[in-house]
């Protein structure tokens, strides 16, 4: 885990400081104060892995149903950017395809003459392409074109066009509003981010931890003396508020949209990569509270505390909403 350089720790001063900016912070968060949401373009700084990044962005755009975002949060929930992902039900590589859907799809997206379903730039050429294709064969129903390609996608182009519309089976819903929503963690902001409501209970719960020994691996529990690491004190913060998210640091990345640095409000979750381009290098997470400080488990040996976010591994922030926790691999989606 990383480990942050404080000098003598914090005064008793700068304590109190902090300690009335939680509360004033917490009550303008309470309060839904902080701007509506922005218009997406393109894909956030950071969201996806650089190995990827420019082929996402290039064959996002193939149609107007997809986006780089849309596209992004389909291979994410796919493979977890893994190119090497094979399922029980033998779906192959970064896409996920199945043999005999990959026979009759797939494309050869780099030019090498090849269609390879482990080629990444193969597999996402060949995820946009049939994202498009679906969306054409159901472009004659009614409502908006990319929940019907979504829709198309998990249950059938003849569903799509039998119920005019995302048919109401509750997978296809389900999976309908899970890459709409994941979608939104990919997305490059053009204005502020909603704030999150739910932001002051979590800070709220980690507030009351300050002091605490951390423990790795720790999320609370009695017999763990009710000590936490990083990802321990978040899950077990917003877990005090209804929002389930996922037990590892780089997991809870994807929980939400990304505010920049200077739109930071408290309640955002702070991360911490080895790799600024790759997100999936995440080794630590925080609660922001307000002038560049979070409350942070930081590592063996010392106390859950105040620490500053500012630092050569920040790689970004995650605004946590209930929908886009939901929306995460491997959690139920509503």
């Amino acid at each position: 885990m990383r480990k942050f350089w404080v000098a003598g720790g914090l005064g008793a001063g700068l304590m109190l400081c902090l300690l009335g900016l939680l509360v004033i912070a917490t009550y303008t968060v309470a309060a839904g104060l902080g701007g509506a949401g922005g218009r997406a373009l393109g894909l956030a700084k950071g969201a996806v892995p650089a190995a990827y990044q420019s082929q996402v962005q290039k064959w996002g755009t193939l149609c107007s149903a997809i986006s780089p975002a849309l596209l992004a949060a389909q291979l994410y929930q796919e493979s977890g950017w893994n190119p090497k992902a094979q399922s029980a039900a033998a779906a192959q590589g970064l896409a996920q395809f199945i043999p005999g859907t990959w026979q009759t799809h797939g494309v050869d997206g780099n030019g090498d003459g090849r269609k390879d379903v482990w080629d990444p730039q193969d597999a996402i050429a060949s995820a946009a392409s049939y994202d498009c294709e679906l969306a054409r064969y159901v472009k004659g129903a009614p409502g908006d074109a990319t929940r019907n390609m979504l829709a198309a996608y998990n249950a059938g182009a003849y569903r799509v066009i039998q119920y005019n519309g995302v048919p109401p089976y509750r997978e296809t819903q389900n999976y309908v509003k899970t890459i709409t929503t994941l979608a939104k963690s990919f997305e490059a902001q053009t204005g502020p981010v909603a704030p999150s409501r739910q932001a002051a209970g979590a800070i709220y719960f980690a507030q009351e931890k300050l002091g605490t020994r951390y423990l790795w691996g720790g999320t609370g529990t009695a017999a763990q003396g009710g000590r936490f690491d990083c990802s321990g004190l978040t899950q077990a913060a917003y877990h005090s508020v209804g929002i389930e998210l996922p037990r590892v640091a780089n997991d809870q990345w994807n929980a939400g949209p990304h505010p920049k640095r200077d739109e930071l409000l408290p309640g955002d979750l702070v991360f911490f990569a080895n790799n600024l381009n790759d997100p999936r290098s995440i080794h630590h997470v925080g609660i922001y509270v307000g002038g560049g400080y979070m409350i942070n488990a930081p590592y063996t040996g010392a106390v859950i505390r105040f620490d500053k976010i500012d630092s050569p591994d920040y790689i970004g922030a995650t605004r946590v909403t209930s929908d886009g926790a939901k929306a995460l691999p491997g959690t139920n989606a509503a």
